[in-house]
């Protein structure tokens, strides 16, 4: 494993003689003697194509909640109830499931979100099923292809298809609509309409416009700066960008956008705390008028549930980084489901995989998580239990006069976001220009090539 976990982190497991345990979810981490002992009764599907035995499931719970998961795992069990499920879930949950993965002991499937958890990495680390056969086989309830019915198709590596992409998040801009409407202040468009905004809001209110957080600068990095970089150089620089290509960002059209970041933290517009805070805080300040605007994703308005003010209207518009007339990019942030390759139950494992994704599943999701499954066809709006924030988010994604989605190939490695991310972070701070920044993250993007 040279890419998911460093040694260091191998060799404290060694040392601690036990695999961590404890996650949120209930379930602990199985040490090897469990392990051993569940392997002998551990069942898969039958001659008769039952499908039955012990099914694992590693899931993630952030600002989605786990209400989704925990319905469709009871859903799953009504139409297989000869599978033992067996979840580990919580905040934590990568942290605590590492030293199964490291062991060769993985859970059947995993679903990809939170920190601690690449889906590129584990492609590279060949931890991963490969996919790209039996998906296309996969039909939904109105008789068409899986595949068809996807807003963003697969990850590709290399013509390969290892995960399944099944919650649909973007990055946005959020503001107070009604405080907005209150203050006379403009929704932006374009990037000088949003500079334009966000003096007007500074002079007026006395306060930083733009909140962040710098303890995950991925978010900043994916919400402002994936489309900034589509704006500026096509989908083609991006790209060129994930996959850490040389000349990439020391590229003209590279520090065209840094120069950009570089104006607004001269301007004060960036909190100047932000990088001491996690996305809740920056959230929370935000939620209190403390910043006017935060690039976050569809998550915020579920996450602070309970801490948003009763006359708190939310809006959202598209990161406003392009020039004047032009459309603006959604970039679509993707969290897949998977099957490791060492899958101990793989027919239970694509049962339940292929049971998730359903129109009926989607609908659900919508209601009781208030997040968006990856599939076209879900009408939100006449559905009173979908959140309105989703509805109107779902209808800006889908109104091509004034955005265009943005399909990635695949998503960046971890081992070159953090270098980035960090990069990033000065350059918020006002303490490396533009310049410095792509030099940096041009050696940066050379020490990840040259460790693939």
């Amino acid at each position: 494993m040279k890419k998911m976990w460093t040694a260091s982190f191998i060799m404290a497991a060694v040392m601690a003689g036990v695999l961590l345990g404890g996650c949120s979810g209930g379930n602990e981490a199985p040490t090897e003697a469990e392990t051993d002992a569940k392997e002998t009764v551990t069942e898969t599907a039958g001659e008769d194509g039952e499908i039955s035995g012990t099914l694992e499931i590693q899931y993630f719970v952030g600002g989605y909640g786990d209400a989704w998961w925990k319905w469709v795992i009871e859903d799953f069990k009504k139409a297989y109830p000869n599978v033992e499920i067996v979840e580990y879930a919580g905040s934590d949950v990568n942290e605590t499931m590492k030293p199964n993965w490291i062991s060769g002991n993985p859970p059947d499937v995993v679903y990809i979100d939170g920190a601690g958890l690449s889906e590129t990495e584990m492609v590279e680390d060949d931890l991963l099923m490969d996919l790209t056969d039996w998906y296309q086989s996969l039909v939904l309830e109105d008789g068409k292809s899986l595949a068809e019915h996807f807003l963003v198709d697969p990850s590709n590596f290399d013509g390969k298809v290892y995960t399944l992409p099944l919650v649909f998040d973007t990055r946005g801009v959020w503001y107070d609509a009604k405080w907005f409407r209150d203050k006379g202040f403009e929704v932006p468009t374009d990037y000088d309409s949003w500079m334009a905004s966000m003096k007007m809001i500074q002079e007026s209110e006395g306060i930083a416009p733009l909140g962040a957080t710098g303890v995950y600068p991925s978010v900043f990095l994916k919400g402002v700066m994936y489309p900034a970089f589509v704006s500026e150089g096509g989908t083609e620089l991006l790209e060129r960008l994930i996959d850490g290509e040389e000349g990439a960002w020391s590229s003209p059209e590279t520090l065209a956008v840094m120069k950009k970041v570089e104006e607004m933290q001269k301007a004060g517009f960036i909190d100047p705390g932000f990088a001491a805070l996690t996305h809740t805080e920056s959230q929370m300040i935000f939620l209190s008028h403390g910043n006017a605007y935060v690039t976050t994703g569809l998550w915020l308005p579920k996450e602070m549930d309970g801490s948003i003010p009763g006359d708190f209207e939310f809006g959202m518009t598209p990161t406003p980084m392009n020039d004047p007339g032009e459309i603006m990019p959604v970039i679509p942030d993707i969290h897949p489901v998977a099957i490791a390759k060492g899958a101990k139950n793989p027919a239970a494992a694509k049962a339940f995989v292929e049971h998730i994704f359903t129109l009926n599943a989607a609908e659900k999701m919508a209601e009781v998580s208030g997040s968006m499954m990856n599939i076209q066809g879900i009408d939100l709006a006449s559905n009173e239990k979908v959140p309105e924030y989703l509805v109107t988010a779902s209808e800006m994604i889908a109104d091509e006069t004034k955005v265009e989605l943005i399909s990635l190939t695949h998503a960046m490695s971890n081992d070159l976001m953090t270098p980035i991310g960090n990069e990033l972070v000065s350059l918020m701070l006002g303490d490396i220009t533009a310049e410095e920044f792509c030099e940096n993250a041009e050696n940066a993007a050379a020490f990840y090539r040259s460790s693939k």
